[in-house]
C-alpha cells in the first residue's frame, strides 16, 4: 500500500481507475463529483489499479461460489478504505497456492525370491489341505461299513 500516485497527475489515475471499474464489472457509470472524491480518497489510501483488479477479481469469484453478495462489488461498498484493505489482504492470502509438499519417491514392495515363494505357496498349499480335511463329513457309507466290521 505504498503510494506509487503521489506526484502523478490524481484526475488521470481516477479516470483509469473508474474505466477499470466499469469494465471489470460490466457496469458503465458516469464518474461524477461523488465518485471523484472515493477515487481519490481510495488513491491518498495509496491503493493502485492493481490492487483494484485483484480485490474486484477476488469479489467476484466469492459471489459466483455464493459466499459474497453482488452489492460488494458497488462502487459505494468496494471503496470503503477499511473493507477494501480487508478484502485485498484476504485476496492475497487466498490467491496464494499452498506451499508442495517435498516429494519421496515411494519404493514398491520387494518381491520375495522363488525359494521364497516356494516356501509360501507350499505353506499355503498345506494350509488348504488342512482347513478341507477339518471341514470334511464323516461318509455314512464308511462308517456303515466299518461298524459291519465290528459287529
Amino acid at each position: 500500500m505504498n503510494n506509487p500516485n503521489q506526484n502523478q497527475d490524481i484526475p488521470a489515475i481516477i479516470s483509469s481507475l473508474h474505466q477499470t471499474y466499469c469494465r471489470l464489472t460490466g457496469q458503465n457509470i458516469p464518474l461524477r463529483f461523488d465518485r471523484q472524491r472515493l477515487w481519490f480518497d481510495f488513491t491518498k489510501a495509496g491503493f493502485t489499479l492493481a490492487d483494484l483488479t485483484a480485490v474486484i477479481a477476488y469479489l467476484q469469484k466469492q459471489i459466483r461460489l455464493g459466499r459474497r453478495n453482488v452489492g460488494a462489488l458497488k462502487l459505494s461498498n468496494l471503496l470503503q478504505p477499511e473493507r477494501f484493505e480487508e478484502d485485498l489482504h484476504i485476496s492475497r492470502v487466498s490467491l496464494s497456492p499452498p506451499k508442495p509438499k517435498p516429494n519421496h519417491p515411494i519404493e514398491p514392495p520387494r518381491l520375495p525370491s522363488k525359494e521364497q515363494s516356494e516356501r509360501i505357496r507350499f505353506y499355503a498349499l498345506e494350509q488348504l489341505r488342512r482347513i478341507k480335511d477339518s471341514l470334511r463329513l464323516p461318509d455314512p457309507a464308511a462308517q456303515r461299513s466299518s461298524n459291519q466290521n465290528l459287529g
